[in-house]
């Protein structure tokens, strides 16, 4: 499957869930196993919040292609129909697109670059 054949909500949803697993995978490779604090570190790396910040810093210095900011766009401009209760509209769609970057490069099975961006947002 191409990214251009599923929706910017589609290539969020995927991406949310590689996002997750790359984040997971990080905090277990690193040692840490105390449940409450695996929680903790994870929400730090993929809530909203979190996301939007990545994707404006990377976004700022240059970092994504061309064809990852289109990706970011579709999945920005997808409507999901609700936006959680703790985040804005704005913060929400930023970190939609983040997630859609990486749904589109998990279907290019582009995975070097998920780490890239994956080490890119541990270093900043």
């Amino acid at each position: 499957m191409k990214p251009s054949e599923v929706s910017g909500r589609t290539l969020a949803f995927l991406g949310d869930a590689v996002w997750s697993l790359a984040v997971r995978n990080y905090l277990i490779e690193s040692g840490e196993n105390k449940g409450d604090r695996l929680q903790k570190d994870t929400i730090f790396y993929v809530s909203n919040k979190a996301q939007a910040s990545f994707y404006a810093q990377l976004h700022e210095e240059g970092f994504f292609t061309d064809s990852e900011e289109d990706s970011y766009k579709r999945g920005r401009n997808s409507h999901s129909g609700s936006i959680p209760h703790n985040t804005d509209a704005q913060t929400y769609r930023m970190s939609t697109g983040f997630e859609a970057i990486l749904g589109a490069l998990y279907l290019e099975k582009n995975e070097e670059r998920i780490k890239e961006i994956w080490d890119k947002v541990r270093t900043l």
